[in-house]
């Protein structure tokens, strides 16, 4: 039996809404999620909100509301944006949760009751924005490197962890376990800190100073210190210390976290866990900034243009949300910072999701159902060989490599490597002459090529799980919820004389010239310049109505009333865009057959070159498509 899978986010502090940092490592651990069960492992998924310390009651206080209305809010907005952008932890915890400060107080009462937790007076330079004392050798001209502020000198009575008590205990951990923090220059980068004395950690605040935290239960004239409260979470999410969900999961934890938090969970965490008798998590992944031209993203450093363009709704609205998954898992390697700025979205799926991927799919469903009736054709012994088949019987192997030394972006470009050399294959091999003198033989490629699609598609299910299960039933196979890669990466399993199923263009391509004036959404729908204008029956027969079957529609990205359509007027196949969105889905307009204007000249709209345009009647602010009473053969004439 495989081991299970946990991975956790850190828990974001409610001091500002969700940016694309947030959301890189909330789809990061989504994606991780999908991919270990896709391995056939039993997985959990915690994220959440961090709730208490001085930052939240000063936020709090700014806009007149409580610490806990004001939580309650900001912490909602998470939950909403998780679901909206197709997320789906396994849990939500929040540290105002009453399970977990019941877990926060056993556990400092463990560990006050064995001595390693003791009260000093300590004097030292406080960044509020950091929640810690800051020493003269993190300052950056004075000022605290993250937050660019100065930070504040504060004396007090404060309860200490004994932390240095586990210093070497932690040092020999992580040289007996060298992947218990990676990628490698993260491990180095603790070791590095822990040759020198890390001292022990202030873990409270006096209730004077600061109301808002968990109660020290052994004194109550002071409340916990916000990092030593998060970290926590981990454990109270998985249900500790009692819950089968613990046993089974903690051994197997993953915690994602960005570089900057690096110190609390690469050294606080490890020595509290110690202390409290609990073995170490397996695996801290520690991945670099989204940075703009404006620096790194941060929630206290965004303003203006940089916190609309980082804001994660209306970007997943504009690029739609499997191709900026694709995106943010293709662009960095994990470690490493990445580049962010919007010509690199568009570039990323222009070239890797819409001509790759997304013309390739729509190339093999036209000619299979151009030459062999819409049925997946047979397979042919070929004495050439088959390169597809070698490639992507070898995918299985590479990716899991990758994926077990946390080379994601790795993975996906092998994955994408099959994909090319399927549009490759194509060209080379022709089906679309050869089928003319050889349609065996032309099927068996387009077996090959649609096969190898299939697999490949397997494989980015867990980075695009909507469009790639959209990819798949247009092949016509149809899976229920994550597809296993073991057992169904198989070469082999697509059966021919399945039905393919022509659906819309899965990845459209975004043009990025400016855009040109919207059209009006039909054109019958138009009145005269001049009221009761007459027209001669030659001028009338100048216009050359047709029926039209919709065989694809889509909303056009970045607009609100454009539609995108591919046509069928009998032989001929077209595309025109229309401006009917508000009132027609495009899934419901697949299928339907509508009137045309079949000899208009084209137009160019939103960079889509348009030929033709949809009958309409219009009333007001309410349009109807003009149809037909009963089925009629698409290209027929309409008098």
């Amino acid at each position: 039996m495989k081991p299970a899978y946990y991975v956790t986010t850190p828990i974001y502090y409610v001091n500002a809404e969700p940016h694309i940092g947030h959301t890189y490592t909330t789809v990061l651990a989504d994606v991780f999620a999908r991919i270990h069960q896709a391995m056939g492992q039993d997985t959990f998924f915690l994220t959440g909100t961090d709730e208490h310390g001085e930052k939240i009651a000063r936020a709090a206080a700014a806009v007149g509301k409580t610490p806990q209305g004001y939580v309650d809010d900001v912490s909602r907005e998470f939950r909403t944006v998780w679901h909206a952008l197709g997320l789906s932890p396994d849990r939500f915890i929040r540290t105002t949760d009453p399970e977990h400060v019941k877990v926060v107080t056993s556990i400092l009462q463990k560990v006050h009751d064995q001595g390693d937790i003791y009260f000093g007076e300590y004097e030292g330079l406080y960044c509020v924005g950091c929640e810690r004392f800051l020493t003269e050798k993190e300052l950056v001209e004075g000022l605290c490197p993250d937050h660019k502020t100065a930070p504040e000198r504060v004396k007090e009575g404060n309860y200490f962890f004994r932390m240095s008590k586990f210093q070497q205990w932690l040092i020999d951990y992580i040289h007996d376990n060298p992947d218990f923090i990676r990628p490698e220059r993260y491990r180095n980068e603790v070791l590095s800190t822990l040759k020198d004395d890390i001292g022990d950690l202030s873990i409270s605040r006096p209730k004077k100073r600061l109301s808002w935290g968990i109660p020290l239960p052994f004194d109550p004239d002071h409340v916990c210190y916000v990092w030593f409260d998060a970290l926590i979470n981990y454990l109270t999410g998985i249900g500790y210390p009692d819950e089968d969900r613990f046993r089974r999961y903690w051994d197997e934890a993953e915690h994602l976290i960005a570089k900057d938090i690096l110190k609390p969970h690469g050294i606080y965490w490890p020595t509290m866990l110690k202390a409290a008798g609990i073995p170490p998590y397996k695996h801290l992944t520690v991945h670099g900034y989204w940075k703009t031209v404006e620096g790194k993203i941060s929630k206290s450093l965004m303003s203006g243009k940089l916190r609309n363009m980082v804001a994660p709704l209306p970007l997943f609205e504009k690029y739609g949300p499997d191709a900026v998954r694709y995106y943010l898992m293709a662009d960095m390697t994990l470690g490493l910072d990445a580049q962010f700025t919007e010509d690199n979205i568009v570039t990323r799926i222009n070239s890797d999701l819409a001509n790759d991927l997304g013309n390739l799919l729509s190339r093999l469903v036209n000619m299979v159902k151009s030459a062999y009736d819409s049925r997946i054709p047979e397979p042919y012994d070929d004495s050439m060989g088959n390169p597809l088949k070698e490639q992507a019987e070898r995918l299985h192997a590479t990716v899991i490599e990758h994926i077990d030394h946390v080379r994601l972006h790795q993975a996906i470009w092998e994955v994408m490597q099959l994909v090319r050399r399927i549009n490759r294959y194509i060209e080379e091999t022709a089906p679309f002459k050869l089928w003319k003198f050889d349609k065996s033989r032309a099927g068996g490629v387009l077996y090959n090529a649609l096969e190898s699609l299939r697999i490949a598609a397997v494989f980015l299910h867990p980075i695009m799980p909507n469009k790639m299960s959209a990819l798949l039933q247009q092949l016509g196979w149809h899976i229920d919820g994550s597809p296993l890669w073991i057992e169904q990466s198989k070469w082999g399993m697509l059966q021919s004389g399945l039905p393919i199923e022509l659906g819309s263009h899965l990845f459209p391509r975004i043009e990025a010239q400016a855009v040109e004036e919207s059209p009006p959404p039909v054109a019958a729908s138009q009145r005269p310049t001049e009221e009761g204008t007459m027209i001669t029956f030659q001028e009338f027969q100048k216009m050359d109505l047709r029926v039209a079957d919709i065989l694809s529609a889509e909303r056009v990205p970045d607009t609100k009333n454009l539609v995108k359509m591919e046509i069928s007027i009998g032989e001929d196949k077209r595309v025109i865009v229309a401006g009917i969105a508000q009132k027609y889905l495009p899934e419901n307009l697949v299928g339907r057959q509508v009137v045309v204007v079949a000899n208009l000249a084209p137009a160019k709209i939103r960079g889509i070159d348009s030929n033709g345009m949809l009958l309409a009647a219009v009333d007001g602010d309410d349009l109807a498509l003009v149809v037909l009473d009963k089925p009629c053969r698409p290209g027929t004439k309409v008098h």
